[in-house]
């Protein structure tokens, strides 16, 4: 397993990853590095800054940690209620050839992992789900998706922290706040959580 790692600017560097396992496992080691100002996961990338000079031995040190067998830290695992009621639900079932409830057994029957955060504060993309759920973003994305819907495009699964425009297939809705920005913690999910759905 291999990593290139690429300029980012000045003070920053884009390490690409084999997959997501890789890139939050990178993530989490770095996160313990002073040097660095920030670490940010993504999909199979992660993205580190710092003010002063570039860090030293970084690629030896994604190398050996990516060489290791070290057990990963352990995760939180949380549960979203979900009321499957959502407005792409039917429109999922047609293009996977299934049932809406067959739709809602495979959503609910998978664990997912948060792979990173992005697109929004608080905005989780959630891996891990069934295979024969994966469809596309809508053709027009909707101007206004309500905060706590849940949806599904391509491999993710995921839910809307807040009030925004989206293109992913709605599924559903849950109560839980995502994201709020007078916790200690703002976002409820972060990279590595384990997730489920479960009917509300």
């Amino acid at each position: 397993m291999t990593a290139a790692i690429r300029p980012a600017g000045d003070h920053g560097a884009l390490i690409e990853l084999p997959d997501s396992a890789a890139a939050r496992r990178v993530a989490r080691a770095l996160a313990g590095r002073a040097e660095l100002v920030d670490v940010v996961p993504g999909h199979r990338t992660v993205l580190v800054t710092w003010t002063e000079e570039r860090p030293r031995e970084l690629a030896a040190f994604v190398q050996s940690v990516l060489a290791t067998d070290r057990e990963p830290e352990p995760a939180r695992h949380l549960e979203i209620p979900v009321v499957y009621d959502g407005p792409d639900l039917a429109e999922v079932a047609r293009l996977v050839h299934l049932s809406p409830q067959e739709v809602v057994e495979r959503h609910v029957a998978a664990e997912y992992v948060v792979a990173f955060i992005g697109f929004a504060p608080g905005f989780a993309y959630l891996v891990g789900g069934d295979e024969r759920l994966e469809v596309p973003r809508l053709q027009r994305p909707r101007e206004r998706v309500p905060a706590g819907s849940v949806a599904i495009a391509g491999p993710y699964s995921g839910v809307y922290p807040t009030d925004s425009p989206g293109g992913w297939r709605l599924l559903g809705r849950t109560t839980l706040t995502l994201f709020d920005p007078e916790r200690t913690l703002p976002a409820l999910l972060a990279s590595g959580d384990r997730v489920r759905f479960v009917r509300a």
